[in-house]
């Protein structure tokens, strides 16, 4: 798979597909290591398809599992995304010169009026 600034194009792909990252969003409000089946209470998909986006999401660098005697437990991997993340935006503030400034608040208030 072809990498840009250490990251696979899989780490996107990863969170492209909607389960993935209703997956993805679940293990975020469930901190601490989770079972398939516990997981599997985010989507309406049969366990094993389950189990085969978070291998997916496993591969990318995007959760991490343990094994616990039969069980495998997953969990979010944050340290590796914020790595990822910051290494994509150190290049692209290499490579694009300085970030954009951030937008100013429209004057009048939240929605400008």
């Amino acid at each position: 798979m072809s990498m840009c600034c250490g990251m696979s194009a899989d780490f996107f792909k990863a969170l492209c597909d909607p389960n993935r990252l209703k997956i993805f969003s679940w293990l975020l409000e469930k901190p601490g290591a989770n079972a398939v089946g516990e997981v599997s209470e985010c989507c309406d998909v049969d366990l094993s398809v389950v189990s085969r986006h978070l291998a997916v999401l496993k591969r990318a660098g995007i959760v991490k599992a343990e094994r616990k005697g039969k069980e495998v437990r997953y969990d979010v991997d944050a340290r590796s995304i914020v790595t990822a993340l910051r290494g994509l935006a150190d290049y692209i503030e290499g490579c694009c010169g300085r970030p954009a400034p951030a937008p100013k608040p429209k004057k009048g208030g939240k929605y400008g009026k």
